[in-house]
């Protein structure tokens, strides 16, 4: 009982801090919404287009300005108050979600204003993601950080577990317009929260360096450095290849499930899940050795699974094969996000880890496109399979470089 207990404490120990028990709470609202309007957004895509190239543009175009200007709103963040700016982010993004939700909701919505809302919410992630991620460090001591970013991390999974479900039983009953009203509704619980947090005054870093040379300073350092440059391709990598499933799950539910909403939401769910398990798993690690490991680990997973999900013709295998895709996922991008934030300066922490938002978040919508061009070609089953091989390509040449990895990350620290 006594062990049971300790391991508890353990698991938990980033909840002692005040600040992180707020953003969490926050996000745990505010999530939610996010995810439904996701799903959401792209069951209505296909319903007005039923067209597989138009999920994959629309995924692109909400995506490529976070790709795009990620580096801007690091060196931003590097020299200004990271609270202020992300609190401000998420008043825009209500915004955003409230004129989305009038249009659904009034009958006028069509594939262009989609199109130009995504962009509008990729402008605002650019400057939100990296932001957020770079924040979280505020709100924990260092030695609670990696259990930090497993608990967020485990967070975003419940959250895209019950988002989808929740979306795929109200676009059913009452349509897509009343998702984006719920995530309109759930920013409030994310202000609220930054609002009440309370830091450590800090002045924000002044550079004489011009913004481009931050920026090409900051590129070659991560570039240079083996640890990192690691995290940024694999990344890159499953982020792409995760694009494909996001982009192409609208075909699978409907066409090879014969499904409808529900079954899409329940596909999305699986994954989730799947990720949920891998960030419960990653907190009961105590440190940061065979983390390296973990990474090479997480994108071998994630190809298997997605080929077994591809050539599924049956729902139950289709969604244990998707939450054994999310676990191999979630191996990946907790390991890699954790060592980044041990590896980095508070500095320069921004810039770095908008690079790495750029490799990751930034490769899903080129997944995208990449899918929705393939599908249209050669369809959506192969489209799948084609991306999950590279995933297993990719695991081999990580594992070669996994011992010498491990060293430089240990040395480092």
């Amino acid at each position: 009982m006594a062990t049971d207990t300790k391991k508890s404490q353990v698991m938990l120990r980033a909840f002692d801090s005040r600040n992180f028990n707020l953003f969490y709470t926050g996000q745990a609202i505010s999530l939610i919404g996010t995810s439904m309007t996701q799903v959401a957004t792209s069951w209505l895509v296909y319903r007005l287009t039923d067209s597989a190239l138009l999920l994959g543009v629309v995924g692109f175009a909400s995506q490529i300005p976070t790709l795009l200007l990620i580096p801007l709103g690091g060196i931003i963040a590097d020299r200004s108050k990271r609270h202020h700016i992300l609190l401000v982010a998420q008043i825009m993004g209500m915004l955003r979600s409230l004129a989305l939700t009038w249009l659904a909701l009034s009958g006028t919505i069509n594939i262009s204003y989609i199109v130009f809302l995504g962009v509008l919410q990729g402008i605002i992630n650019a400057f939100d993601i990296p932001i957020r991620q770079a924040f979280l460090p505020e709100t924990v001591s260092k030695e609670n950080l990696g259990n930090a970013f497993a608990l967020y991390s485990s967070l975003v999974s419940v959250t895209s577990m019950m988002g989808p479900a929740i979306a795929g039983l109200l676009i059913a009953a009452v349509g897509s317009g009343f998702c984006f009203l719920v995530d309109s509704i759930s920013y409030i619980a994310v202000i609220i929260a930054l609002l009440a947090i309370r830091l450590d005054l800090k002045k924000a870093v002044i550079s004489t360096r011009k913004p481009l040379e931050e920026l090409r300073t900051s590129l070659n350092y991560a570039i240079g450095f083996l640890p990192i440059r690691s995290i940024l391709i694999g990344s890159s990598l499953v982020c792409c290849v995760w694009g494909f499933y996001l982009a192409l799950g609208p075909i699978f539910a409907k066409e090879i499930l014969q499904g409808g909403p529900n079954t899409f939401g329940f596909l999305m769910t699986a994954s989730s899940l799947g990720t949920l398990a891998g960030g419960i798993y990653l907190t009961r690690q105590g440190n940061v050795n065979g983390l390296g490991k973990v990474l090479v680990l997480g994108i071998a997973f994630m190809g298997v699974s997605l080929i077994v999900f591809a050539l599924s013709h049956v729902f139950w295998l289709s969604f244990l094969s998707l939450l054994m895709a999310g676990f191999g996922f979630i191996l990946q991008i907790i390991a890699g996000r954790t060592l980044l934030q041990l590896l980095v300066s508070d500095e320069n922490r921004s810039q770095i880890t908008g690079l790495y938002v750029m490799a990751s978040t930034g490769a899903v919508p080129i997944g995208n496109l990449i899918a929705g061009a393939l599908a249209s070609r050669i369809g959506a089953v192969n489209s799948i399979i084609l991306g999950a091989s590279f995933c297993l390509l990719g695991s081999l040449f990580f594992m070669q470089q996994i011992s010498t990895f491990h060293d430089r990350v240990i040395r480092n620290l």
